[in-house]
């Protein structure tokens, strides 16, 4: 009895084939989000290197951290470096490492599920999640990494609350819980369609 044909070797007709591959024009987007990872990259260091010479009192650091942090003009003058001074920036730091932590589950995530499988499996360093990611899995991981960002931004706030108005305070903090109860929202749905989805026994 003849063998039947292996359905992934078998040709794909032009139109088909076109679509599928429309798909690697998503790299040059992946490539651009790298780039952007090196801008967080190299604007870690500076405010890093920033706040280093700031606590050894040099005085054009520490007014480059106090512009970061929102302390400018008159406000500026005679200012030290306090321990709320420091921990603004470190937040900052914080921040900028978890969108860079955004940037790589975007990347890496959105190339294997869109674009081509990156063949990990059992590599020393391939990450956790990677092995079980999908659409509705990295779905739900970039909405708690959102969040995680803007409770970054909403301490930051609360911290320099002095510096701020009640109507920016108030704004942020209704931005904060719109982003939870998106993020509850996209798991409560992800949850019935893999309940609905889920084979019966």
């Amino acid at each position: 009895m003849a063998s039947l044909p292996d359905p992934v070797a078998r040709k794909m007709r032009p139109l088909p084939a076109l679509i599928f591959a429309s798909r690697w024009l998503q790299v040059p987007l992946y490539v651009g989000l790298i780039l952007a990872q090196c801008v967080y990259v190299f604007h870690f260091w500076v405010e890093l290197v920033h706040l280093i010479e700031a606590a050894f009192g040099d005085q054009t650091a520490m007014q480059a951290i106090f512009s970061a942090v929102g302390v400018t003009g008159d406000a500026a003058k005679g200012t030290k470096l306090t321990e709320t001074i420091i921990m603004l920036v470190v937040l900052g730091l914080i921040d900028v490492v978890m969108i860079s932590n955004l940037l790589i589950m975007v990347i890496v995530g959105g190339y294997e599920t869109f674009v081509s499988r990156m063949d990990l499996d059992g590599h020393p360093d391939q990450p956790e999640w990677l092995s079980h990611v999908n659409a509705s899995v990295l779905k739900v991981k970039l909405a708690t990494a959102i969040i995680g960002i803007s409770s970054i931004h909403l301490l930051k706030t609360f911290i320099n609350a002095g510096a701020l108005t009640d109507r920016v305070l108030i704004a942020q903090t209704l931005i904060h819980v719109a982003f939870l109860f998106s993020a509850l929202a996209i798991a409560w749905t992800d949850k019935i369609l893999t309940s609905s989805h889920a084979p019966s026994h």
